[in-house]
């Protein structure tokens, strides 16, 4: 069984998470305490309490990779892997799987990069709408010639695309959008506009943050700039810092390995699982839970 691994990026967050798999496993409970130390946060309280934080960048990111790390780890790892893949945030945690961070290193490093995305938005409101029902093309054009500051951000399957720019930009061209013969544009909880030009601050010192912490080989992940696998920090580097102002190319990513691969299996979420289902044939197992990992194991 040659699997392809997913891991879910922002937007995939809830109070409770992993909250079954701490209650049950050892190991998660040791999971939680580096991921505690590394930042100097009580996870258990960031995520299993009702509280401000967790829909904060800096700290939504850190609790969605140890979610989707613990899941992996509880994950039986006598099958074939073939390739790890991640939306967004969720490539750090294909990174982690891959062997090419630490988890404490991780957990620090998307911190650091959730609070070097804020500080780009300090002076700029930013946001993110999600478009169905139009092709891709006509967005991209769309937004070319629109004279806003609005770019597409995430690939997510046919007829479901999001953009990202100045959230006044976007919201003045909701109405154009749907005269163009979307079936839905809803402008998305955000206060960071991912995956486009305004990021550009926050490349370089993610740059420098990668240096530190990265192996110098790992196993195949694939990239969201590219929708191709690569395995060295040089290449990773490179690619995470364009990630930031880049489009995440999820549907051809997805693409480009399914027949590579017999099977998908999402830790940490099922959204992955819902896109898959317009992308691809082949199955994908969500693990969520301790019976959801039963139920993937069996």
């Amino acid at each position: 069984m040659k699997l392809g691994l997913l891991f879910p990026g922002q937007g995939s967050q809830f109070v409770g998470m992993a909250k079954d798999f701490y209650d049950n496993s050892q190991k998660a409970k040791e999971m939680f305490e580096i991921a505690s130390d590394a930042i100097g946060e009580d996870f258990t309280k960031l995520m299993f309490e009702e509280n401000d934080k967790l829909n904060q960048t800096q700290y939504t990111q850190p609790a969605i990779l140890l979610y989707s790390a613990i899941a992996y780890e509880l994950f039986d790892k006598e099958y074939e892997y073939q390739y790890a893949l991640g939306h967004s945030l969720g490539e750090f945690s294909a990174l982690y799987s891959a062997g090419a961070i630490e988890l404490a290193d991780a957990i620090s490093l998307v911190h650091t990069r959730g609070k070097l995305m804020q500080e780009a938005f300090r002076d700029i409101e930013g946001g993110m709408m999600v478009v169905l029902g139009l092709d891709d093309k006509t967005l991209e054009d769309f937004c070319i010639n629109s004279n806003k500051q609005i770019w597409p951000a995430n690939y997510n399957s046919d007829g479901q695309l999001v953009l990202a720019g100045v959230k006044q930009d976007l919201a003045a061209v909701e109405e154009e959008i749907k005269k163009l013969g979307a079936k839905r544009v809803m402008l998305l909880n955000m206060s960071v506009a991912s995956h486009c030009p305004l990021l550009q601050s926050a490349s370089t010192p993610l740059k420098e943050l990668l240096q530190d912490t990265l192996k110098d080989t790992f196993r195949p992940v694939v990239s969201n700039v590219t929708a191709q696998p690569y395995t060295t920090k040089k290449e990773a580097i490179e690619l995470l810092a364009n990630q930031l102002t880049k489009p995440v190319l999820y549907k051809q990513s997805i693409t480009n390995i399914e027949n590579d691969v017999d099977m998908f299996v999402e830790f940490g979420g099922k959204v992955l699982m819902g896109l898959n289902r317009k992308i691809t044939k082949k199955k994908t197992l969500p693990i969520t839970d301790m019976k959801s990992l039963e139920k993937a194991l069996s």
